[in-house]
């Protein structure tokens, strides 16, 4: 799943893929009647599944959490403290790669906002934790001509991008705790990006790459579409609440 749901544009000027995700929102109802251990048991059993799953059908169901399942990818590796990396490069004077122990190592930051989708999903006072962008940027000394940002992830698939202006504010976190607890693989652990004012496609799960680039390059989801400056309540056409 890349974003937790990759969520997107609706009718109207918004692309087509984003009717397939609508036309399941009735789905939604389940995870709201279901009680709480079937919903315990139900994101358990997606999580298991979802991996494996070359539809990506089961990232359209919702789990107890409030969040659903997605992935753009067929399967995605496991990584652990053993073999994950964090590579950041491109137009910096220091390239760096960190272990999961490196990124623990460097001083946190929380942020607790709404998680708001593109298909209007919403999930309330959700804690983050995580090593600002801004810090990894500054460490590996962006070049004068670095201009943006951009986020590759090991899924092999998924990618994602940001103004450097956009990846300096304090809202932008290297997550590696959601919800007061380390981030599982399911929600694109051990590490994924957190941009809390933007639509949640933006927050790439399973992140492996950080490169500078002279240009905003768009992500998967913009380049079939999709807005690249993603505001919650600013762009897709919607009219959200803001979460930040």
């Amino acid at each position: 799943m890349n974003p937790e749901p990759p969520e997107e544009p609706e009718a109207q000027g918004r692309p087509i893929g984003r009717r397939v995700f609508l036309g399941t929102l009735g789905l939604g109802a389940l995870g709201v009647a279901a009680a709480p251990v079937l919903q315990r048991g139900l994101e358990g059993f997606l999580g298991s599944i979802s991996g494996n799953d070359p539809t990506g059908l089961t990232g359209l169901l919702p789990n107890g959490g409030g969040f659903r399942y997605y992935s753009v990818a067929a399967s995605v590796p496991h990584k652990g403290p053993a073999d994950y990396r964090l590579t950041v490069d491109g137009l910096v004077d220091h390239p760096h790669t960190y272990t999961l122990a490196d990124l623990r190592a460097l001083p946190q930051s929380r942020l607790v906002k709404d998680v708001q989708c593109v298909t209007g999903w919403r999930v309330p006072g959700t804690p983050f934790e995580g090593v600002r962008l801004s810090h990894l940027l500054d460490a590996a000394g962006v070049r004068g001509s670095g201009k943006a940002v951009r986020f590759t992830c090991f899924d092999g698939t998924y990618s994602e991008s940001l103004t450097l202006d956009q990846a300096r504010r304090a809202d932008v976190l290297v997550a590696l705790r959601m919800q007061d607890k380390d981030i599982g693989h399911d929600h694109g652990g051990p590490v994924r990006l957190y941009v809390a004012p933007m639509y949640f496609y933006k927050s790439a799960k399973w992140l492996s790459g950080i490169t500078v680039t002279d240009h905003v390059r768009p992500g998967y989801w913009e380049e079939l579409g999709y807005d690249v400056d993603a505001w919650v309540g600013r762009s897709n056409g919607r009219t959200d609440e803001p979460t930040s």
